[in-house]
């Protein structure tokens, strides 16, 4: 069963995850372990799964350190800097849904960046100054030149990615303000894909926002058919083109951000895409394939604020970390239906 504090590290660094039992904070564990690393989880569960410290147990053969407390409990964080030394933090706990965020904005600047500030003022205190942030594409105006360098212009309309925006703006005011802090910003394009074993992976709660766990449940009978929302972009064939990182290689980017802050590296602010953008249609077919089987579709109305396409320039993270994502789309697929389909 998992712990509620941790053995004594056994080598490399201790790193705090805040919302380390989510999605990308789950998968990110397992490759810090496999790193060397000795990381501890600090998540609420409000968004993730009871058994996944169970589940990250079998996958690294070792107990699971876990810390259950909200970013915003300032009393909850302090007790965990006291109670652990902690080299770095790896930041992931933050609400995430676009549409949702339109919706509740105080909601998100509440958890999003009050649980931010709340984060950094207890590391200050805890003399900790080594973070690795998780950030967005969606922090990138829309009228952006493709592939999306470093430096495109920034915008952001949804409450979401204000939120990003704001977190990057706040780190980046305490790092010219207060000597001593090494900070990696990393902007997400589309995690998706599962851990190679099946035993972790995407598994949001009601109807997915995002189209690879969307296509998982179409493929499991949950939902009756893929709903693609424009047919007639001006992309090769119609559909929708977006850049996939498969979540182990994100794991593995923040393994790299952190291995570069750790041994001394200045900040950096960094894409972590493929550099390649796959049409909805391309991802359908691929998902068709992992499952055996045709998988319905429908032809929707474009839904406002999308983009015909958007993919990463990923080359200042190889040049900066070393960092490539190496899994396909393919993989993608393999892995996200070996994880969400029926057993038994």
């Amino acid at each position: 069963m998992p712990l509620s504090s941790p053995p004594a590290p056994v080598g490399g660094a201790r790193i705090l995850l805040t919302g380390g039992a989510g999605y990308i904070g789950s998968h990110t564990f397992v490759a810090l372990r496999e790193a060397g690393h000795d990381p501890v989880i600090l998540d609420s569960f409000a968004n993730a799964r009871a058994d996944i410290p169970d589940r990250l147990e079998l996958l690294t053969d070792a107990p699971i350190a876990v810390i259950r407390a909200d970013v915003r409990d300032r009393a909850a964080l302090d007790a965990a800097f006291a109670a652990h030394r902690f080299d770095a933090v790896i930041h992931f706990a933050a609400l995430k849904s676009v549409g949702e965020s339109v919706r509740a904005p105080l909601a998100y600047a509440e958890v999003n960046i009050g649980g931010l500030v709340t984060l950094l003022q207890a590391m200050q205190a805890a003399g900790v100054r080594r973070i690795v942030y998780s950030s967005s594409a969606t922090v990138y105006a829309e009228s952006a030149t493709m592939p999306l360098t470093e430096q495109a212009p920034l915008g952001g309309v949804s409450g979401y990615a204000f939120t990003k925006r704001a977190g990057e703006e706040i780190l980046a005011r305490l790092g010219a303000s207060e000597p001593g802090w090494q900070i990696g910003v990393l902007r997400y394009f589309n995690p998706a894909g599962a851990h190679p074993s099946g035993l972790i992976g995407e598994d949001p709660a009601g109807v997915p926002a995002n189209l690879v766990p969307y296509l998982a449940q179409v493929a499991r009978g949950d939902l009756p058919v893929l709903r693609v929302f424009g047919t007639d972009w001006p992309t090769p064939d119609g559909s929708g083109v977006r850049d996939y990182i498969h979540v182990m290689d994100l794991a593995e980017g923040h393994v790299a951000s952190v291995a570069a802050l750790l041994g001394g590296a200045e900040g950096h602010v960094l894409n972590l895409g493929t550099g390649r953008g796959a049409s909805v249609f391309e991802v359908l077919k691929a998902y068709e394939s992992a499952v055996g089987r045709a998988l319905p579709w429908v032809a929707a109305p474009r839904r406002p604020g999308d983009l015909a396409a958007y993919w990463a320039d990923p080359a200042r993270a190889e040049a900066v970390l070393g960092f490539r994502a190496r899994r396909s789309l393919a993989d993608i697929c393999t892995s996200s239906w070996s994880f969400a389909r029926p057993r038994g």
